[in-house]
């Protein structure tokens, strides 16, 4: 029986105290607070939820940047969990996943550009109601076009983690192809959003999405309760 130490156990939860914070965190920001406030072909719409919610959004902002920050420090600790399983996939699942950071802060600068454009600041009078709107509905397009592409690496580093996971003997292989089916899901997405006009209205990506959904909550609930398991060792005796 090979030793789990309590310093293992101990990084596993931290794992997924972080994959938590990641999880909660993104699908306020990306999944809840859209939905309640876009509407994707009504900008004056838009714009109205936006200024009556404006709370609701700055929390948007928030959140983003505590999941981004907490998905600095997600990989680094599942590098120091899974780098006995193969250190080269370890490495190359935390530069995937670190690399998705700064594409992702620097375009939520467009969400801070929409703030902007509600403040209702003097400067903004030479501005029509229409073209506030519109405006506003270009810095939230491009904020979406934004995620679009840090969502390649999204995908990418699940290939590599899902590897590791399959590998360990202390996770559970099921999450592990969960994950990297997850990663061709990102992809497949992403492709299908650049070549396939009205792609999203197709409901491809909704089950597409869903091994990822299921491998990273997965994970994450795994190393949160669970941890990690014992693995056993095979021992062979040969003859002198």
């Amino acid at each position: 029986m090979i030793t789990i130490t309590s310093s293992i156990k101990k990084t596993a939860r931290i794992s997924g105290l972080l994959y938590l914070i990641v999880v909660l965190m993104g699908i306020f920001s990306l999944a809840y607070v859209p939905k309640t406030l876009f509407v994707w072909d009504d900008p004056a719409l838009t714009f109205k939820n936006i200024v009556s919610s404006e709370m609701l959004f700055r929390l948007s902002i928030v959140s983003s940047v505590i999941c981004y920050t907490a998905f600095v420090f997600l990989p680094i600790a599942l590098y120091r969990l899974l780098k006995t399983v193969d250190e080269f996939y370890a490495k190359l699942m935390a530069i995937l996943a670190i690399v998705s950071v700064p594409i992702s802060f620097v375009n939520l600068q467009n969400k801070l550009s929409v703030l902007s454009l509600i403040s209702r600041d003097n400067y903004l009078n030479v501005y029509t109601a229409e073209q506030l709107e519109s405006q506003v509905m270009f810095h939230l397009n491009q904020y979406d076009n934004g995620m679009l592409l840090a969502s390649i690496f999204w995908g990418l580093w699940l290939l590599p983690f899902g590897y590791l996971v399959f590998r360990s003997g202390f996770l559970p292989k099921i999450l592990g192809i969960l994950l990297m089916l997850g990663c061709f899901g990102y992809l497949i997405n992403f492709t299908g959003n650049m070549l396939v006009k009205n792609y999203s209205a197709i409901g491809v990506s909704k089950f597409v999405s869903l091994p990822a959904s299921m491998g990273e909550i997965g994970i994450c609930l795994w190393l949160l309760i669970v941890g990690v398991k014992q693995k056993r060792q095979k021992i062979s005796f040969t003859a002198d």
